[in-house]
């Protein structure tokens, strides 16, 4: 009884502290969450905090990629064979929803990339970072949001990919100055020539016409995704739909917020307010619940 007891405590304390990560490091995330019932809150925003903490690897503790493979294994270990608070929850999540550990492998591929490669030649390249980074986290959340009645995960899983792909590409617009802080140009090479860049002047960050010109492009497409894969949201679980729809919704609005700033992603981020989120709310949730799957075929 006592040692039941402690393990109760010791997961309360531990969901707590992944709270508080969601907390600091997403706002909007953590907003979209808060309509999901309390297990599943739980579980998704372990699966942030597992997401956020393998990106830092790379990004705040410049890992190798043999400690990259050492994660990797430490991850799979069981809830049982866990003292870390984030892989703790993410295990005891995993074990729970039995999500597929495939997905959570080629997050970390992902990461490892940023590791690999200085410079994408081609969109296809970039999108497949893209799915490894963000589509693996829509696929690893399936299982925890749910799905509608008769739907089967390989029916929802094109849309979980295209919305993956939008929200990664979104935020590589949103953070094209600071990842050239860092020495990152995430944008397709054959875009910057398109229109007349190259990787140098993006760590220039240079701002003219072909600047914005490529911007305006990036964004039709991140747009398209984002078309193509709210459908989906029909798919699932009422109970998960609005956190989902709404998340998906408020990244989309970034677009919005980089063309009031002008494009100038090169000096600022752009965000939404939290006044802003407020405001979009009711119209978000109304949208969310207007969204039907078969107005679109996601092989069309």
């Amino acid at each position: 009884m006592v040692a039941n007891s402690l393990n109760v405590q010791k997961k309360e304390t531990y969901f707590s502290e992944v709270e508080n990560i969601i907390r600091i490091n997403s706002k909007t995330f953590y907003f979209a969450t808060n309509f999901l019932p309390k297990k599943e809150r739980r579980a998704v925003r372990s699966l942030y905090a597992f997401c956020r903490r393998t990106d830092d690897l790379v990004d705040e503790e410049k890992a190798s990629l043999s400690e990259l493979d050492t994660w990797r294994k430490t991850v799979s270990r069981p809830a049982s064979k866990q003292n870390d608070p984030v892989l703790y929850c993410w295990a005891l999540t995993r074990e729970e929803f039995q999500i597929d550990s495939i997905y959570q492998n080629e997050l970390i591929d992902g990461v490892c990339w940023d590791l690999k490669s200085e410079q994408y030649q081609t969109w296809e390249e970039l999108k497949h970072y893209c799915y490894l980074v963000a589509s693996t986290v829509g696929l690893l959340s399936t299982p925890i949001i749910g799905l509608a009645k008769n739907v089967t995960f390989e029916e929802a899983k094109p849309y979980a990919i295209k919305l993956g792909i939008a929200l990664q590409l979104t935020n590589i617009l949103r953070d094209v100055g600071e990842d050239a802080e860092n020495g990152r140009v995430y944008l397709p090479l054959e875009d910057l020539e398109r229109f007349g860049l190259t990787r140098q002047d993006i760590l220039d960050k240079v701002y003219d016409e072909r600047y914005i010109s490529l911007m305006k492009f990036e964004i039709r497409r991140a747009r398209q995704y984002y078309v193509e894969a709210l459908p989906g949201i029909a798919m699932l679980s009422r109970k998960g739909r609005a956190s989902v729809g709404v998340a998906a919704l408020l990244y989309r609005a970034i677009l919005d917020e980089i063309e009031a700033i002008r494009y100038q992603t090169h000096i600022q981020r752009a965000f939404v307010s939290g006044k802003k989120k407020l405001a979009y709310l009711p119209r978000f949730l109304w949208q969310t619940f207007q969204i039907n799957a078969d107005d679109y075929c996601v092989e069309c």
